[in-house]
């Protein structure tokens, strides 16, 4: 069984700075919920309760955001607004939160390396803190699915246009059926004229134990870091890794626009945002500012 969750949580980032000088970019609210809520729940609803957060010194707001804030529940109990306490009481206490230090900034590879003690002899998921995944089927559970029929790593990839891959790690791989592929190599960011393909891989991924002992021998690799890519490489030369192509919108949350585009498409799907945002919107397009280009 698939009972444990990584997820990695300690970069610093950089791009939001000053912002994220105090606050974490995981926690950065998409209008009500903070992004890593999002991923934290498509795990919960793939049965996944253990969910192990890799962070820094610096990531103390993520551990009181998922505890349990007595104060706060009688607060809201008090002023009758239960919905609001039904949504924080719920996800304080379903999940099972372990929380390990990732001492120095080493990569993701590193990141998923330090939670060897917690995870242990069995297979887990890698959920990156910043990517939210929407789609009709929860991507995690179905990965899981895969793994129980096939007993290998599966990751998850989605289509990018061809000046997009060097922005992603690229598959190359075989279509066995339906949405499941066979991977023959992946490459770290490539120019797109060297791309294999035009899969990329999403943010999620299904590792058996094999990962860490691929990850403790893997020489670092670019910015002096110790890459994942480069240990699913390794783990490749002795076991298969399946892929899953899903249809799902992909938000990238960890870049300025990326979380920008996430917020306002989030709010135009709320039946309670949706008509205010769009008259600002064309109010704003409709003025006369040098800035603003039409299309």
């Amino acid at each position: 069984m698939v009972r444990k969750a990584v997820l990695p949580v300690a970069g610093w980032g950089t791009r939001f700075l000053p912002a994220t000088k105090a606050m974490p970019k995981e926690m950065f609210p998409i209008i009500d919920k903070p992004v890593i809520q999002f991923i934290v729940e498509e795990c919960l609803e793939a049965g996944i309760e253990n969910i192990i957060f890799v962070t820094g010194r610096h990531k103390r707001p993520i551990e009181h955001h998922f505890d349990i804030n007595t104060d706060l529940e009688k607060h809201l109990e008090h002023a009758g607004k239960t919905e609001i306490l039904r949504n924080i009481f719920h996800i304080s206490r379903i999940i099972n939160p372990i929380y390990i230090r990732q001492k120095e900034q080493l990569g993701l590879g590193h990141a998923v390396l330090v939670a060897e003690p917690v995870v242990g002899n069995e297979p887990f998921v890698v959920a990156l803190g910043d990517v939210i995944v929407k789609d009709e089927k929860n991507v995690v559970e179905r990965m899981i699915e895969v793994y129980q029929r096939f007993g290998k790593s599966v990751i998850a990839v989605f289509e990018v246009s061809p000046k997009e891959v060097s922005q992603y790690g690229i598959v190359s791989c075989r279509h066995i059926e339906r949405d499941i592929y066979i991977l023959d190599d992946l490459v770290e960011k490539p120019h797109p004229d060297e791309a294999p393909s035009n899969l990329a891989i999403v943010g999620r991924y299904l590792f058996t134990p094999t990962i860490f002992e691929k990850l403790k021998v893997t020489p670092p690799g670019k910015g002096g870091e110790l890459q994942l890519t480069d240990a699913m490489r390794l783990v490749l030369e002795e076991e298969a890794i399946y892929a899953i192509k899903i249809k799902a919108k992909v938000y990238d949350t960890g870049t300025p626009l990326g979380y920008i585009r996430t917020l306002v498409e989030f709010a135009l799907q709320r039946e309670d945002l949706k008509e205010p945002l769009l008259d600002f919107l064309k109010d704003l397009l409709s003025r006369d500012i040098p800035q603003i280009h039409r299309t």
